[in-house]
């Protein structure tokens, strides 16, 4: 073979020469979502490995999310002609369900419902923040035309929790996957900036300079019966949530229990670190420029803005009225709390309640309500697939 003929199939084999427009845009997003993890801080642990999926899914000819190619033998059967690429195989943790339920079992394990066993009316918070969920869903399939699977992929952003989304995302409406957990992540590391505004528009000064009781203290019995009874009722009610639900309270239980600590440690740390690298890629590779630029994305970030805003707003308004029937004695702040983007959402509340007043610590109190939503925003989700399937 000649030098010429060398140099012709390197250059037909080179990514520059098949690269699109649209290539080109989404590795310019890629690089900003890069940008933004790295330099602001936005949830980098997940927007950091999703932009770098991103930007690995639109280089041309590396064929990363390329499936298998089969061809008949002659049994019949089918042979493997070629293999796929990386990020195809990593990508069938998201498809078959598997990633979504492992990263709930590190939150389970990293997570105190303490504040929640100690005060039961937290739930009805963490149910309010599901508000912008329905509602969100009514708009998308009512109103802007998607289906009502679409629509519950895309309500489901008004949780504020990420690996719900995908869940339910891969279940009922695959091909939006990339753009609604880029969505839902992006608001999760916005929740700091678009929660307060709500919060201050819904509330007097008087209410969020509301001082509340000390919580009281919970016993090891309470906290480990709690993760057990919890998934029995769940899963009964729902079938459909017992994957999201399940791995949580086993992640609880675990941490709890007193009794693992190396599986606990475990869930928490190098498990969860793996499943969050491999669930960031294969995500980030779904979002190529066929599939994301598109107008349909522009109404997904928006309707995931108002889905967010309507949830943080449905909390906040419960925990105005409970602060009527309680006299005053609830500070309705904590409610905003109801969205399951945790701990963010907790702390917001704190530090909105502390520019009231200095000194005002309702942090464990917005926990309960906090912790709550992660739990409601699975049931939401297990109410979705009962009714569409997945």
């Amino acid at each position: 073979m000649s030098l010429a003929h060398i140099f012709l199939d390197l250059y037909n084999s080179m990514g520059f020469r098949a690269i699109t427009y649209g290539e080109v845009i989404m590795i310019v997003v890629a690089c900003i979502f890069i940008y933004l993890a790295i330099v602001k801080k936005y949830e980098p642990l997940l927007l950091l490995p999703i932009a770098f999926g991103m930007l690995l899914a639109n280089l041309p000819l590396a064929g990363l999310m390329d499936p298998p190619v089969y061809e008949a033998a002659v049994n019949g059967a089918q042979v493997m002609k070629q293999p796929g690429g990386l990020l195809y195989y990593l990508y069938q943790g998201d498809a078959l369900g598997i990633f979504p339920p492992l990263i709930f079992l590190g939150v389970g394990a990293m997570t105190d419902f303490g504040p929640l066993i100690a005060n039961p009316l937290s739930v009805l918070m963490g149910a309010a923040g599901q508000l912008g969920v329905f509602i969100t869903y009514n708009i998308a399939a009512g109103v802007l035309g998607f289906t009502p699977q679409e629509a519950a992929a895309i309500g489901i952003i008004g949780g504020a929790d990420g690996p719900t989304t995908i869940y339910l995302a891969t279940k009922l409406a695959p091909h939006l996957l990339g753009t609604v957990a880029v969505a839902a992540y992006s608001y999760m590391a916005l929740v700091p900036i678009i929660q307060p505004p709500v919060m201050r528009a819904l509330t007097t000064k008087k209410e969020r300079q509301i001082t509340m009781e000390q919580l009281r203290p919970v016993s090891k019995k309470e906290r480990v019966v709690f993760p057990i009874t919890v998934t029995i009722v769940v899963s009964l009610l729902l079938p459909s949530a017992a994957p999201l639900i399940g791995m949580l309270m086993l992640g609880n239980l675990f941490r709890e229990s007193g009794v693992v600590d190396r599986l606990s440690s475990t869930a928490q740390n190098e498990l969860n670190n793996i499943i969050v690298i491999f669930l960031g890629l294969s995500v980030g590779a779904t979002t190529n420029a066929k599939t994301f630029l598109k107008p349909q994305s522009l109404y997904i970030v928006v309707l995931g803005l108002v889905a967010f805003i309507v949830s943080t707003s449905g909390g906040v308004l419960l925990g105005k009225l409970m602060n009527k029937i309680s006299r005053g004695k609830i500070n309705p702040l904590i409610g905003s709390a109801g969205v399951s983007a945790v701990p963010m959402a907790a702390r917001v509340s704190q530090v909105v309640a502390q520019e009231e007043k200095p000194g005002n610590f309702i942090l464990m109190h917005a926990m309960g309500p906090n912790v709550a939503g992660v739990i409601g925003t699975a049931v939401a989700a297990g109410v979705f697939l009962s009714i569409y399937g997945g």
